[in-house]
Formats: C-alpha cells, structure tokens, sequence
C-alpha cells in the first residue's frame, strides 16, 4: 500500500478545482490546435494558467515551496517546469510529456462544442472536449497533485518534478517543446529516477510504441488513349504491382519479432497504402502519373535506418527489373520497346533525393522511432504495483501507434516509462472525452508511484 501519511494527508483529487481549470485549458483549445502554418498554438495561453494556479504555493509568491519556471523558444509557445524539493540531493520523480497543444476539431462534426468544457447530462463523470484525454486532461491532474503537494508540504527525500511541454503534436517545426529543453540540459537531474510519460490511455502501463516512416510512390508511365491501351503505361497498374511487391519484400525482411509477444504488441511492423492520388485526366484516358502514399509502422525491436535503406533497395531492384512484374491483360505492359520507354518509380518526400538510375527515393523527415520501456525498471515495478493497488489490476500493453520524442529521452538516459488516464477510444477522435474517475484514480497512483520510491531511499 502506499503511505497512509501521503495518501492521507495529499488525499484525492479534488473535483472542483480539477475541473474549474480544465475548464479554462478547454476554453482556449481553439488556439491551441496544432497543424501549422494554418493553425499554429499557443500553448502560452495554457502555461499561463498553470503558472497561475500555483503561484500561491510558489516560492515567488513566498506561499510554499514550488519553483515554478516558464521556458520559451519561440513567442508564445511556453513549457512549464515546476519542482517540489526534496531533501536527498540526487534524487528526483518526474512527470512529463502533458502537452499543452491539440490536435485540430472540426465543430461541425462533433455533437457538442468542442472547445468548450461540458458535461454530459446524464453521466457528470464524463468531461468533454477537445483535450480532455489527450492531454489537457493530464495538465489539469498533474498540476493538482505539484499544488497539493504545495499545499501539504510532506517531508519527501525526492524532488517530484513536473514537466508541462509545447509542442507535442506536430514535428514540423523543432526545438521549442521537450527537445529544447533536453538540448540545454534543464532536464538533466531527471535522469537521478524515473520519468513517468504522462501522454497514454486507459490507465495502463504502455510498455512499448512503434516508430513511423511516412513514405510516397509515385509511378510514371505513358498517358494515352483508353481505345489504344497497347500504346499505354498504365502507371496505376504500375503502381499497384510495385506497391504489392514491396509490401512482399517489407513484410520478408521485417517479419512478427519474437520480442512482440513480451511486450504485448497488437500488430507486427506494417507497411499500407492510406492514400492515392494522380494529376487528373477524363475517363477515356489511361493515366500516366499516379502516387500512393502511406506509412510504416515499425516495432521498437527493427532500426528505422535499416527500413530507409531497404526501401531504396526494393525501388532500385524493381526499376531495374520492371518487365518481370505482373501485368494485368494481354496489353498491359510497362515497357514500351518501340518507343525506347520504360516505367519507373520515384518515392518523394522532403527529406532526401537520391538519384538511383531510374528511381529518386525520399522519405519524409520527421521519422519517428519507436520505444519499449525497461521492464527491469524500478519506476516499471513502481506503476505497475501502483496501478493494480487503485485500478484494481495491471495489464502492460504495447501499440504501433507512434509517441514522439520518448525514445530520443530514452536514448540520452531517461528512464522512460509511460501512462495515461484518458481513454484510448477518444484519442484525436471527434467528441473527445475523459471521465472524472478515471482522473481521480491517476492522482492516487502517482501518490503510490512518490511513496514507494521514497520507501526506498
């Protein structure tokens, strides 16, 4: 169990001054969404409030002890870092990762404003809006327990550090959230414990995440009259059998990982179209220009490296041998020997050109790599007694799904560990909510998680 003196004098969460500031947070998420440069946040707006909701128990204020900093990189783009000291130098708890932006909401799509806190009528544990499970939610429930533990002032040999950040949805523009402020060290002393990621759902302990390639394969063949196939490069045919081939390669030399199972991994590594597009044409013509986009999903136990590399190859390989793929029709063909033409492949994205011959392969910058957690960890045993004590048991999972920015603390020597107490089935989706209770048991598991690493010191 955890200490009876911090459970008892911390006590729970107190719903009135959790929601009174969620409700703020939520009624600044319209600037806070995050797909740029149409929509550029402000996440400001919500350090701000937390700033303002523990000021009274600060240091600044000579109300309490929390050092409350605001950190910027760029105008208006806050991150907040707030610490209650502890007495054992070297010796830190940390809660990271609750962000302060949001991904975009369409209003007409959703059942209620969502940029405004409400609550369902006939269910008040439910609090909607854009925010609430990811991760305003969080922001709001981390920064009740640093006041309450302002408030409290019990006698800890940790220092419990919160850390709220910018910039979490969107990597297109660097430098200004978590990475800024790893690159000049202000979170430093938070590698002296675990570092509890608090940006999951379902209130389980997520043990691993996949890595993400975003990838473009564009074929280009022969424009031509539907009546005349024979004189054609069907470059959506084209595009079809390479696509197919090099999901055959992909899933050959990226097969399940026997790791998978360990770490409770729903899928194996993917790679699958999610969009096509092509220039235009009328339907009497057979298109020469088409691009399907679509992304890898890539388990933490596979370098993202090694699948750049192997995508170049597998294009390479396929231009040059282009006559053995699989035609569909007596006529359909991709290469045209009368006319000295040939179709060919290209994979676009920003990042890079590289000229192989008949293939230019790119892929977009903002690789994600995944992460799996050490299930050694002191702070891995810490949430997952912590978790069975208030949520009643404890079942780690593993998803594809892609978190940023926590393999690259894991790999500067963070140990990473994370959770969340939104609800998965909201996550980015229209009518996003989380429930009240859900909050309230994420409160007592933090306060299990501080006692059981002070038993130990």
């Amino acid at each position: 169990m955890a200490s009876p003196s911090l459970r008892d004098a911390v006590g729970g969460l107190d719903r009135d001054p959790f929601v009174s500031l969620l409700g703020k947070l939520i009624g600044e998420s319209r600037r806070l969404q995050n797909d740029p440069p149409a929509l550029v946040p402000q996440e400001d707006l919500v350090a701000q409030h937390v700033v303002d909701a523990l000021l009274p128990v600060s240091t600044e204020t000579g109300g309490g002890p929390l050092v409350v900093r605001k950190v910027s990189y760029a105008e208006g783009r806050s991150n907040v870092i707030v610490e209650y000291p502890g007495t054992v130098p070297g010796r830190a708890i940390s809660f990271v990762g609750m962000h302060m932006d949001v991904v975009p909401a369409n209003p007409d799509e959703w059942d209620f404003d969502p940029f405004s806190l409400t609550f369902d009528s006939e269910d008040k544990d439910k609090l909607r809006g854009r925010g609430t499970t990811d991760c305003l939610g969080h922001v709001a429930l981390v920064a009740q327990l640093m006041r309450r533990l302002g408030e409290v002032k019990p006698v800890l040999k940790h220092s419990v550090i919160a850390v709220f950040i910018a910039n979490e949805e969107n990597s297109l523009i660097t430098g200004i959230g978590v990475d800024g402020l790893v690159k000049d060290g202000l979170l430093d002393k938070l590698k002296n414990g675990p570092l509890f990621w608090i940006d999951t759902a379902d209130k389980q302990p997520c043990i691993g995440t996949g890595g993400v390639i975003t990838w473009h394969l564009k074929a280009i063949g022969k424009l031509f009259h539907s009546g005349l196939a024979h004189k054609a490069i069907n470059a959506m045919e084209l595009n079809m059998e390479a696509l197919k081939e090099i999901q055959t390669m992909f899933y050959n030399d990226f097969p399940p990982h026997e790791k998978e199972k360990l770490y409770k991994f729903a899928t194996p590594s993917t790679i699958k179209p999610t969009k096509w597009s092509y220039p235009g044409g009328g339907l009497n013509q057979i298109p020469g220009e088409c691009t399907i986009s679509g992304d890898i999903r890539l388990t933490p136990f596979y370098s993202t490296t090694s699948v750049v590399k192997k995508l170049q190859e597998y294009v390479h390989d396929i231009n040059e041998n282009i006559e053995k793929l699989p035609t569909r029709g007596p006529v359909s063909k991709y290469v045209l020997p009368d006319e000295n033409l040939r179709g060919r492949l290209i994979i676009n994205s920003p990042l890079l050109t590289i000229d192989l011959a008949r293939l230019e392969i790119t892929i977009d910058e903002d690789i994600m790599n995944g992460v799996a957690c050490n299930l050694e960890s002191r702070g891995f045993q810490a949430l997952c007694k912590a978790t069975e004590e208030i949520v009643g048991h404890v079942e780690p999972y593993s998803i594809t799904g892609s978190l940023p920015l926590i393999r690259e603390l894991q790999d500067e020597g963070f140990d990473v560990q994370t959770a969340g107490y939104g609800l998965l089935k909201t996550y980015h989706a229209k009518n996003e909510y989380c429930l009240f209770s859900d909050m309230a048991q994420g409160f007592q598991v933090f306060l299990s998680i501080i006692s059981q690493l002070e038993a130990d010191v």
